[in-house]
């Protein structure tokens, strides 16, 4: 339910648990596939010739079980340093498997475990099969525990959008390190509150239809959730106490998923060329055991267009677009992420995946839209110790604003915020990718360090 996407934590005493089920899963990969026409390499169903993988992404593509795993440390203002690891678990299968050319990988198990200095601390398995025994099926599955006192919360309307206002003097400021700053010690906690011990069970299938172009997907997640204040000096606690915002306290939050998606992209981890585009329903009742009844909607399109004709991936034009609406009786924390078939999109408008100059969370309101638009840019390839890596560089320029209707989105042009910036990647072994980001706006700047591309 809650995460911090400028540092990943652990929750140190899960580490066995986790390292066992990921053996557990690895013990059992080949029997959940099939191994393929070793001679006539026949795919048992057609898939578009689009979404082949790049002559040079398969040549560098390994085979069979490998590993890609780093020591993330990382310093953020808000949650302290932070220390720990993030990896990755792939199967391949052989190059003889039908699905190898059409596929990033047959399996993946994703480990987190990481903590801060600020007590922050989170521990994450996920899994995801496509093709699963040899079929039009998908499964994705994630488990997740997350500890953390720092988060932030700037409001759940327009008015999240007026600058940053000491409570005590109510004088503004445009700059958020100098708001900050200015906090007496009984307001030093004033945009923050603590998500306590929540636990996240996500699991979802998807059909694939049309040569897999289309994927129809359904899915269902299990939020236990804990959020407490810091009493008076709390602006969650005075819009809580007000009924502005509900979700304080201790509940269940169930969910159905469904989502109607399009692929032609070539690499879901790294794409050259295609176009992805969904629209995903969340809804929530009591029925389901959920504490609150609401929905979400959200449309989102991804393009990507190769610039330099016959050098794929030398200069890469990736834009995205996204809006999303929640209706009903929500708590708070549902405004602050919006989910996707691929994974949640946190932070909703500000932070390492939305609008990379400000802070997470800090532009949310019932309607939120969005747009990122970069140039990827392979400075150059080479091997070492037996591994593929490539450097990039991605100049990148990111666009959103937020409303309390819809229609309010393309109301006020000043409502909108940009912020802009410098990014470096890496890509490991072609399904890895490393980000490092540093990101300005009027506001503030800020650096993030994370797996996989922002979209």
């Amino acid at each position: 339910m809650f995460k911090n996407y400028t540092a990943y934590s652990v929750w140190n005493k899960s580490k066995t648990v986790q390292l066992l089920i990921a053996a557990t899963l690895f013990g059992s990969i080949p029997h959940l596939f099939g191994q393929g026409d070793s001679t006539k390499k026949t795919l048992p169903f057609a898939i578009a010739k689009e979404k082949q993988l790049p002559e040079e992404d398969l040549k560098n593509k390994k085979e069979g079980l490998y590993v890609t795993a780093l020591p993330q440390l990382s310093s953020d203002p808000v949650n302290g340093f932070g220390y720990g690891a993030e990896g990755f678990l792939y199967f391949d299968g052989k190059k003889t498997d039908p699905f190898f050319n059409y596929t990033p990988y047959r399996c993946r198990v994703s480990l987190v475990l990481f903590n801060t200095t600020k007590a922050q601390k989170e521990a994450a398995v996920k899994l995801d099969i496509p093709y699963i025994f040899n079929s039009k099926w998908r499964l994705r599955t994630e488990f997740i525990y997350d500890n953390n006192p720092n988060m932030l919360y700037f409001g759940i309307s327009e008015r999240s959008l007026q600058n940053l206002s000491n409570p005590e003097t109510n004088i503004t400021y445009s700059q958020f390190d100098n708001y900050d700053k200015s906090m007496s010690d009984l307001y030093k906690n004033y945009n923050r509150f603590t998500s306590k011990d929540n636990i996240t069970l996500n699991l979802s299938g998807e059909r694939s239809f049309f040569d897999s172009k289309m994927r129809a997907v359904i899915g269902i997640e299990y939020g236990n959730v804990g959020v407490t204040t810091f009493a008076d000096s709390s602006l969650l606690q005075n819009e809580s106490a007000k009924g502005l915002a509900k979700g304080v306290g201790h509940f269940l939050v169930n969910i159905i998923q469904s989502a109607l998606v399009y692929d032609t992209r070539d690499l879901e981890t790294d794409p050259g060329k295609g176009i992805f585009a969904e629209i995903t329903n969340e809804l929530s009742l009591p029925s389901f055991g959920s504490t609150f009844s609401f929905n979400k909607t959200f449309a989102h399109v991804k393009l990507y267009k190769n610039i330099i004709s016959g050098s794929p991936k030398k200069l890469l034009l990736a834009v995205r677009a996204g809006a999303g609406y929640i209706a009903g009786n929500a708590p708070f924390h549902e405004y602050q992420h919006q989910w996707s078939s691929e994974g949640e999109i946190g932070g909703a408008v500000g932070g390492g995946f939305t609008l990379r100059g400000y802070k997470q969370s800090r532009f949310v309101a019932s309607a939120m839209s969005f747009l990122n638009v970069e140039m990827r840019y392979r400075i150059t390839q080479f091997k070492a110790l037996k591994q593929h890596i490539i450097l990039g560089a991605v100049p990148f320029f990111d666009l959103a604003t937020i409303g309390d209707t819809p229609a309010r989105l393309f109301t006020y042009a000043n409502n909108y915020r940009y912020s802009e910036g410098m990014g470096l990647r890496v890509v490991w072994n072609v399904n890895t990718v490393l980000r490092f980001d540093y990101a300005l706006s009027k506001e503030d700047k800020q650096f993030f360090f994370q797996f996989g591309h922002t979209f």
